[in-house]
């Protein structure tokens, strides 16, 4: 088997994981298959997917295929969870979800999925942009990757926490106000602060992670170089960040962990960056913390720096599936374009085949829950002039495991902006290897 250079931190917890994981690891197929037999497909997803009534239309459809579905709750634990099952050789699902931030290293050991040119996949290449479907391209050109999402960003902001502020609340009226840079978005939230004690953004890990992604080159370089500490651009950005965040603007929350979504109902924070992806979260914190439509979230077609893409997906077919053929047409079938409507509807995010972009622009639908926003619609805006920015192996690592923790103490006021910098190096030392 191919390894992956990954961290020697996700080196080590997926060696000591797959211990556990050969005593107990059961086979991935389900029922044994065959023609006319019945079977059972597993699949495994991450955060908000969208995919249960999809599920059960395709159960409909085919009779004699059952879908056994998990979605883990983060991309990052998504991760974790499949590197432990390729060292281990066993475990992983018929269909595996892959994110964008850990593709790089998911290339590293491609040879362990399936290649869908097998399976009639360059028959479909023309129906995505073409990044999405070259991403999941190796350097032997076997495709590894049913595209599914891709995540350009527009901002969710709450209408009654800057109305409280005097700030405009129409969503077109906040769009003016923010059309800028990242210089000028923090402009705006510390005039927020100063009008209301409170914070700008609910905490300074998920703006960086938006504020590299807008990066011609992010934490590697186009051809597969580290790129972090000699990175004058990626300094100034922190530094910017750094002075917003020492000045109040941070509510300082946890990475996935809103307070169990009332910080998103009691007017804790104003803004909110939004892939397409996260409208979704943001709707199911709101609920979580007794929240509704009423609570006044809504979303507008501007993002500080521009057009930037944050995460999307694929569908991945391992080698050791044990009914790749049938797992490869659910995974097409998953990816179709009227499939990926129904997927934005019910997620809220934003699809990577051209057919379904164009229907979302066209319908403009108001999304009720963000205040009748056409979401569809302004995705399509904001995903004009994305491109795909290279991720190397170890990209997710870099940002949750390198960054995160120095972020998280300028955001408790533990250690200042220099420090926090200073402390992100160290780990990139300890983390990754050069």
């Amino acid at each position: 088997m191919k390894l992956s250079r990954r961290t020697r931190g996700v080196a080590a917890i997926a060696g000591a994981a797959s211990i556990a994981l050969l005593a107990t690891a059961c086979s991935t197929g389900g029922d044994s298959g065959g023609d006319g037999e019945d079977i059972t497909l597993t699949v495994t997803t991450f955060g908000t997917f969208g995919y249960d009534d999809l599920y059960q239309e395709y159960e409909a459809a085919n009779p004699g295929v059952k879908i056994e579905a998990t979605n883990i709750d983060t991309g990052g634990n998504a991760r974790t969870d499949a590197f432990t099952k390729i060292a281990a050789g066993s475990g992983l699902s018929d269909v595996v979800a892959i994110e964008e931030g850990w593709l790089g290293a998911i290339m590293e050991v491609s040879d362990q999925f399936v290649d869908l040119t097998e399976y009639g996949i360059e028959d479909r290449k023309g129906d995505w942009v073409d990044w999405k479907y070259e991403q999941a391209t190796d350097a032997d050109g076997r495709v590894i990757g049913y595209g599914t999402d891709i995540g350009p960003t527009g901002l969710c902001y709450n209408g009654p926490a800057f109305a409280a502020a005097g700030l405009p609340t129409d969503r077109e009226e906040v769009a003016a106000l923010l059309e800028g840079d990242w210089a000028h978005y923090f402009e705006v939230g510390a005039q927020y602060t100063a009008a209301t004690g409170k914070a700008w953004y609910d905490h300074s890990g998920f703006v960086w992670n938006s504020m590299v992604n807008q990066l011609d080159e992010g934490y590697y370089t186009a051809d597969g170089e580290l790129n972090v500490e000699d990175n004058a651009e990626l300094r100034d950005l922190f530094g910017l960040l750094g002075a917003a965040t020492e000045g109040g603007q941070s509510a300082a929350q946890a990475a996935w962990d809103w307070n169990g979504g009332k910080s998103f109902v009691d007017g804790t924070f104003a803004t909110f960056v939004c892939p397409g992806w996260m409208l979704g979260v943001v709707q199911g914190q709101v609920e979580a913390g007794g929240g509704d439509a009423s609570t006044g979230w809504d979303f507008a077609d501007v993002f500080p720096g521009g057009a930037g893409n944050w995460g999307g997906a694929w569908l991945s077919i391992p080698e050791t599936s044990q009914h790749k053929e049938e797992a490869a047409k659910l995974a097409d079938w998953l990816t179709q374009p009227e499939q990926q409507v129904k997927q934005s509807k019910a997620a809220g995010n934003f699809p990577s085949t051209l057919g379904a972009q164009e229907e979302l622009a066209s319908a403009a639908e108001p999304n009720e829950f963000f205040n009748g926003a056409p979401t569809g619609a302004i995705l399509a805006t904001r995903a004009e002039g994305v491109k795909a920015q290279f991720k190397g192996a170890d990209d997710s690592v870099i940002q949750e495991n390198v960054f995160g923790p120095p972020l998280q103490a300028l955001d408790r006021g533990e250690v200042d902006t220099a420090a926090a910098w200073d402390q992100a190096i160290e780990l990139l030392h300890e983390l990754v290897e050069e």
